[in-house]
């Protein structure tokens, strides 16, 4: 092969094959230089070099045939390996050893490999990079170089730069040199850089100079794959996004994927680039996503026209997320990045992030625009740091980048925020001076300052100004309008709103609120009602509180039937609206319809103090109140124990009209601030006046003695009730059973219901709950199965609690069978047992020792979803302790601790009960260091248990031990002192017997004679 016959392979020959050659008969002379072209080498821009021929050739390229470089290298490496023997020599640059690696690298370094006028032109053009952009010339950097380095030499050179303004600098000046030929090679050195640093504009404004030089992209440039195609792609779309056709990248992107052409880094950054400017913002993420998956790591362009779209479509966690990965990736962000984030924080008002980004930017030396000043001083404005953003701003104009009307603003609304508003005249002014152009924004701003000067006439002329650039704002009218009403132009300020109807603004909250004043001011009903039907029908207000409280209050008890699915339903209404409407009604002299609004503020507003303030209104104005009202007002404030104020609204009006109602209110009011006396001593004042209070207000009065352990003043009251037979329904009569059974009078409770029967009054499923209880408790059981009875065969819808009081009382007479038999009638019709159901029934069990069935039933409440507690456990330890299956009454105690349920003394107490009376005194004593262990402290019925133990099994030595640990926490416990009488007495310590039993007569306790030691020692 003629290619293999060059001064690249280092002389290196191959083995000889058999085939004879002839021998020319004169010798020729073979001299080798070592500065003979190298033909696979970079070309030095020399067009007279000869070329290597081809046995076939081809078209010739415009990077200097550097594919033909490529494939030979390729064949000759082939061949070498082909040739391996015994006479192969192998090519220096394999036959170097470590040692020769490292003088190799160190020669490189010193300019042995490349030439030291080379390694002298790279440290010149890298510390360029220590001098700010624009502060040299690299045609007088390069001045001396001039000539002396070729082509090969300044693609060194280029190629060893590290910052992307050396690149386009020298690459620049590169351009201008004689030697310097257009070639694939050197562009793509170029645009590999700017790939690495992202600058993705700078990249595709040279790969379309590539283009235009006739430098066809090879497999380098545009990456691997189909190698034409992608070529051809790369061009169009880099093209096409050139001239900002974002469309058509888009559409070639997708020709792309049908043909299967792999894309690069390169052509993923362009296209999620025209995506983003697209505004489809998922087809952006989703290219984002699969090129992460082919392994090719983004750019920060990239990663910043996605946060930056993700800021703008309100994605902002998607936002975060992406800044995180990032600078996972070890990507320093721009300042285009930066004011993205920034603007995130500031709409978040997350602004100790924000301040910590500006302290990231100062560590990474990210220079800060324009618009990172403008968010800086925004952010300040709303910290209220006013001085930190005017020293930004100032700083901003040192700077000289002061030159957007937007910064102008944030700070002339910063100084407007902080109420200076000369400061923020000021700053306008400025940039008036600059001949910066007065956008609709700047008039708003500028409008905001002479109202807040109360400059009519400038404020007049500017908004005049502003209505020429299109319909002023709602903001504006708000603010031109509020000018009107603070100086009391209120013909102007009817007059403004005339106008801005008729001009068809559109309204907002603040400037609705702020007509709605002016109408209720003005009394203007009938304009105001207009306006409030628009705006309460208006689809973009129906979730807006203010508005549809107004709409609400002046229409929902009016039954309109064409508004009937219009009132929007919402938790509270607007206190300020309804005031607003109570101000409009009473201008216009409408005094039943305040009423209305005052029952509205009170019962879904909850508003007592303005409804206090707006009663006093109408009560100057002659307004006769309804007691409804007023007895509303007394409760509200008896729900926030605000006693006082419904004491002075009750004495207010109850001297004028005492109505059933008002002293019922008042009633209710003292039970629940905590003062039954107080509500007897009313009730009594009301009786002795003459006026019978009602079955309500007896209710009230007994349940409030009854609750407090006042049982003889209730009792009085309901014997007077009966006596005076007075007219009660079934409330007052379950009120007074209640009362009694609570009190014990079991007796008098019966007659109670006795007497309800003979009223005919209709008893309920809670007469007859609390009758069974009654005679539960009285042991009457028969009559207490009767009242159940009765009460199922009038039809009544029996619940849980009616049968579960009997079942408990079953279960207390020990009568397990039939308690079994009625829960298992309760699930039988339907009605699912809660906690407190299951406690009773395994309690039932536990009574009986049926531990089998209590195990079932503890399993069944599992599965039925209910989570034992305490008490559950403690009835399965109970049951377990009287089977005398005393292993599982521990396993229960150890179970209940795994589950987070922490023992009492109770649980200890039963198994250590058990173990004491079966005389296994160890383990008792085990139970009771168990209780210590846990954390508890022992009570007097655990010492109690443990002493016994002692002494009917006559542990005597055990037992005065015992005593005298705990002696003191046991100071009055008869039981325990006189067991140590006994104890101290039997073995003849009759001094600390007469001790024990002198502290009990001072304490005035009796001592036990009849206890005896060892009882049941056998």
């Amino acid at each position: 092969m003629e290619s293999l016959k060059s001064s690249f392979l280092y002389n290196t020959p191959l083995i000889h094959s058999h085939s004879h050659f002839k021998r020319s008969t004169k010798p020729r002379i073979v001299i080798h230089s070592s500065v003979t072209p190298d033909p696979w080498s970079l070309s030095d821009g020399n067009p007279n070099r000869p070329k290597p021929k081809f046995k076939n050739p081809k078209n010739p390229l415009s990077d200097d045939n550097a594919r033909r470089i490529i494939k030979a290298k390729a064949r000759y490496l082939s061949a070498l390996r082909r040739n391996q023997g015994p006479q192969a020599q192998t090519p220096k640059w394999i036959k170097r050893t470590p040692e020769q690696m490292v003088r190799y690298l160190q020669d490189d370094r010193h300019g042995h490999l490349y030439g030291s006028h080379v390694v002298a032109a790279i440290r010149i053009v890298r510390a360029l990079a220590r001098k700010p952009d624009g502060d040299y010339d690299m045609r007088a950097v390069m001045a001396s170089f001039v000539g002396k380095l070729s082509f090969r030499d300044m693609c060194v050179v280029l190629k060893e730069q590290k910052g992307w303004r050396q690149v386009r600098d020298f690459f620049s000046w590169m351009k201008l040199q004689l030697s310097y030929r257009p070639s694939v090679i050197v562009y793509t050195i170029v645009l590999r850089l700017y790939g690495q640093v992202g600058k993705i504009k700078l990249a595709e404004h040279t790969f379309l100079e590539m283009l235009e030089a006739g430098c066809e992209p090879d497999e380098v440039a545009c990456g691997k794959g189909n190698n034409t195609l992608s070529c051809s792609f790369q061009f169009h779309v880099v093209l096409a996004a050139e001239k900002s056709l974002h469309g058509k990248v888009i559409e070639m992107w997708s020709q792309m994927v049908k043909q299967g052409v792999v894309p690069n880094n390169f052509t993923y950054t362009i296209v999620i680039g025209s995506l983003a400017k697209e505004g489809l913002y998922e087809e952006a993420l989703k290219n984002f996503d699969e090129m992460k998956n082919a392994g090719l790591i983004p750019e920060e362009v990239t990663y910043s026209l996605l946060i930056s779209l993700s800021v703008k479509s309100g994605n902002w966690d998607e936002a975060l997320r992406l800044y995180d990965d990032m600078r996972a990736t070890g990507l320093v962000p721009s300042n285009y990045t930066c004011a993205s984030l920034l603007t995130l924080y500031y709409k978040t008002g997350d602004f100790s992030k924000a301040l910590s980004l500006f302290s990231e930017m100062e560590r990474n030396k990210i220079a800060a625009d324009e618009v990172i000043y403008g968010l800086l001083i925004r952010i300040y404005g709303k910290l209220g740091l006013y001085e930190d953003a005017q020293k930004a701003f100032e700083e901003t104009k040192q700077l000289g980048i002061l030159t957007d009307e937007k910064t102008y603003l944030a700070m002339a609304q910063v100084h407007l925020k902080s109420g200076d508003f000369v400061k923020a005249l000021e700053v306008i002014e400025l940039m008036k001076s600059r001949n910066i152009w007065f956008s609709r924004f700047a008039y708003i701003v500028l409008l905001q300052c002479y109202v807040m000067k109360q400059d009519l006439s400038s404020a007049e002329v500017t908004f005049q100004a502003l209505s020429k650039t299109g319909l002023p704002d709602a903001g504006s009218c708000n603010d031109m309008l509020n000018l009107f009403v603070g100086m009391d132009l209120m013909e102007k300020a009817k007059g403004f709103i005339y106008q801005i109807i008729k001009d068809q603004i559109e309204f907002d909250e603040e400037l609705f609120r702020t007509v709605i004043r002016v109408y209720c001011k003005e009394g203007m009903i009938r304009d105001a009602e207009q306006l409030i039907k628009y705006m309460g029908t208006n689809v973009l207000f129906r979730n807006n509180r203010f508005i549809q409280t107004i709409f609400w209050a002046m229409h929902k008890h009016r039954g309109v039937e064409q508004l009937e699915g219009k009132l929007v339903a919402f938790d509270q209404p607007d206190t300020l609206a309804l005031r607003l409407v109570f101000s409009l009604y009473t201008a216009g002299g409408n005094f039943n319809e305040t009423e209305n609004i005052l029952a509205m503020l009170i019962e879904n507003a909850g508003d007592a103090f303005q409804a206090k303030i707006l009663i006093d209104q109408l009560i100057k104005l002659d307004c006769k109140l309804d007691d409804t009202l007023v007895a509303s007002l007394i409760s509200f404030y008896a729900k926030q124990h605000r006693l006082q104020e419904a004491q002075e609204v009750f004495f207010e009006f109850s001297d004028s009209s005492a109505t059933e109602k008002l002293f019922n209110s008042m009633l209710d009011a003292y039970v629940k601030c905590g003062k039954p006396e107080e509500a007897y001593s009313l009730y009594k004042q009301v009786t002795e006046r003459g006026h019978g209070p009602g079955a309500v207000a007896i209710s009230i009065v007994v349940n409030a003695l009854a609750n407090s352990g006042n049982y003889r003043e209730a009792e009085n009251v309901i014997r007077k009730s009966l006596e005076d037979s007075l007219e009660l329904d079934t409330v007052a009569y379950n009120t007074f059973i209640k009362a009694m059974l609570n009190a014990g009078k079991l007796h008098f409770a019966t007659r109670i219901y006795e007497h309800m029967l003979s009223q005919g009054v209709a008893p309920s499923i809670q007469t007859y709950n609390t009758m069974i209880s009654v005679y539960g408790r009285g042991r009457k059981l028969d009559r207490a199965v009767e009242i159940f009875n009765a009460a199922r065969s009038l039809g009544l819808p029996l619940d849980e609690k009616a049968y579960m009081n009997l079942i408990s009382f079953y279960g207390k007479a020990g009568k397990r069978h039939e308690a079994s038999l009625l829960f298992t009638e309760m699930l039988e019709k339907g009605i699912k047992p809660g906690m407190v159901s299951y406690n009773i029934m395994i309690n039932v069990y536990a009574a009986g020792g049926l531990y089998q069935e209590a195990e079932e039933l503890f399993k069944a409440m599992q599965r039925d979803g209910r989570s034992p507690d305490s008490f559950t456990y403690l009835s399965l330890v109970r049951v377990y302790t009287e089977s005398l299956k005393y292993t599982k009454a521990e396993e229960t105690i150890n179970f209940m601790k795994k589950n987070g349920i922490y023992p009492s003394c109770a649980h200890f107490n039963l198994l250590l009960s058990a173990f004491a009376k079966a005389g296994l005194i160890g383990e008792a004593e085990r139970v009771y260091e168990e209780l210590v262990a846990a954390g508890l402290y022992p009570d007097v019925a655990c010492n109690q248990t443990l002493l016994r133990g002692y002494m009917d099994y006559g542990r005597v030595e055990e037992g005065i031990n015992f005593f005298e640990q705990i002696s003191e926490s046991v100071e009055g416990d008869r039981f325990i002192k006189s067991a140590a009488v006994h104890f101290y007495r039997s073995t003849g310590k009759e001094v600390e017997a007469i001790n024990v039993l002198d502290s009990m007569s001072r304490l005035g306790i009796p001592f036990l004679e009849n206890l005896k030691i060892g009882s049941k020692q056998t």
